[in-house]
C-alpha cells in the first residue's frame, strides 16, 4: 500500500539540507547550543541566539516541530551482534518498551562490517523510522551525519568511546562497579587479584579497569601490570586470560573478569588447570546475565541494568530527551551493583 501523505511531501525535503553541525561551524558554537536553540531552551546568550535563527532561517532549516505529527510506528536498534545473552537483555529492554507505546522494532545487527552499516543506512532512509539506538556500536562521523541530516532522534547505549554531548547516551556506573568488585576481592582478604579487561577503545572497559585499579590504589596494594590481561567481553579470551593468570609464578588468588561471559571462561581455565573456583580462586564477573546464577558455583558478579538502559533509551527515542532527562542532561548512567555468590571466598592456601 502506497502511502499518500509521503509521496506529497513539500518540495523542501528533496532538497540538500545543511545539519546541525555546519549550523554550529558556521556559528562559530558547539552543536550542543544549536541544540539548545532548537529546541527553545532558555540558558542560550541573546547574540548566540540570534546568530543561530539567522542561519537556521538562511539555510532553510526544517526544523523537526516543522514536520508533520505523522509517525511510521517504528523503532530501530542497531546492535554489534546478537549471540550473546548481553544483547537479548538489550532487545528485551527496548522491545517492551515500543510495545507498550504502540511502535514496532527493527533490529540490525553490523557485526562491525561497514557494508552492514550502510546497507543499514539505506534501509533506514526508505523506512523513515521514528528514532534510532545505537547499542555498543559506533557510527563513522560520515555516516553519523547522514542519520542526523534525517533529522531522526539518535540515542547510543553504553557508548563505545567518550559520548558526543550533543546526543543523548545512556550508560552505566562502570567505574563504581569495577571499584565495588575489586574492594569486595580484598574485603575478603585478597591481595593478588587479576583483571581480564574488555576491549581498551571501548569506555566501559577503561572504567571498570579504572574503578579496579583505583581500589587496589586506595588498599594500599600496587598495581601489577602483569596481573593486567586484555579481553573482549567474550568467553575465550576469558579462558585464554585465565590461564595466562594461572601462569605466572605468583598465581593471583582472585580474578575480577570484566563480563560474565568472560567469567565463565576463567571458570573453564580454572577447572582445567585442577582447581575450585571459590575455594582456590575467587571470580566476580560483571553484567549479571542470567547465566551467572545459574553458573557452578554461582557467580558472584556486578549487576548492570542491562534492560532498563535500553528501556529509557527507547523512552528517550519515543518521548524526547526534555521529557525524560531533566535539566537538559545528554547522559544518564544508571547505578551497578554487587551481587554476592558462591564464586568468593578468602584465599585458600594452596
Amino acid at each position: 500500500m502506497v502511502d499518500s501523505d509521503r509521496t506529497k511531501a513539500p518540495q523542501a525535503d528533496l532538497q540538500p539540507r545543511v545539519t546541525i553541525a555546519e549550523i554550529a561551524r558556521k556559528a562559530g558554537v558547539s552543536v550542543a547550543t544549536v541544540s539548545k536553540v532548537l529546541n527553545g531552551h532558555a540558558h542560550v546568550a541573546d547574540a548566540t541566539r540570534e546568530r543561530v535563527e539567522g542561519l537556521l532561517e538562511s539555510h532553510n532549516y526544517l526544523r523537526r516541530r516543522s514536520r508533520p505529527t505523522r509517525t511510521v510506528g517504528l523503532i530501530d536498534l542497531v546492535i554489534n551482534e546478537l549471540d550473546s545473552p548481553w544483547s537479548v537483555e538489550v532487545v528485551r529492554g527496548v522491545e517492551e518498551t515500543t510495545a507498550q507505546h504502540g511502535s514496532g522494532l527493527v533490529v540490525t545487527a553490523v557485526h562491525g562490517r561497514p557494508a552492514d552499516t550502510l546497507r543499514w543506512l539505506d534501509n533506514l532512509t526508505k523506512r523513515g523510522s521514528d528514532g534510532v539506538i545505537l547499542a555498543v556500536t559506533e557510527l563513522p562521523p560520515g555516516q553519523r551525519r547522514k542519520v542526523q541530516e534525517l533529522d531522526v532522534p539518535l540515542v547510543v547505549v553504553d557508548p563505545v568511546g567518550n559520548p558526543d554531548p550533543a546526543i543523548p547516551s545512556v550508560g552505566a556506573t562502570n567505574w563504581h562497579g569495577g571499584l565495588a568488585a575489586t574492594q569486595h576481592l580484598l574485603d575478603l582478604g585478597h591481595r593478588r587479584i587479576g583483571i581480564i579487561t574488555g576491549p581498551d577503545d571501548v569506555l566501559s572497559a577503561r572504567a571498570r579497569l579504572d574503578g579496579y585499579r583505583a581500589a587496589l590504589e586506595s588498599a594500599g596494594v600496587g598495581v601489577d601490570p602483569a596481573l593486567e590481561i586484555r579481553g573482549d567481553f567474550h568467553h575465550e579470551t576469558g579462558f585464554s586470560g585465565a590461564r595466562e593468570l594461572l601462569a605466572l609464578p605468583e598465581a593471583p588468588t582472585a580474578i575480577f573478569a570484566s563480563s560474565d561471559l568472560q567469567a565463565l571462561g576463567a571458570y573453564d581455565a580454572i577447572r582445567r588447570a585442577g582447581l575450585q573456583v571459590g575455594q582456590d580462586v575467587s571470580v566476580v564477573g560483571f553484567d549479571d546475565l542470567p547465566a551467572a546464577s545459574w553458573a557452578s558455583p554461582p557467580l558472584t558478579t556486578v549487576r548492570q541494568p542491562l534492560s532498563d538502559m535500553a528501556a529509557m533509551a527507547a523512552r528517550i527515542v519515543l518521548q524526547g530527551v526534555e521529557a525524560v532527562l531533566p535539566g537538559g542532561m545528554r547522559r544518564m548512567e544508571l547505578a551497578t551493583a554487587l551481587v554476592e555468590r558462591e564464586s568468593t571466598a578468602p584465599p585458600h592456601a594452596r
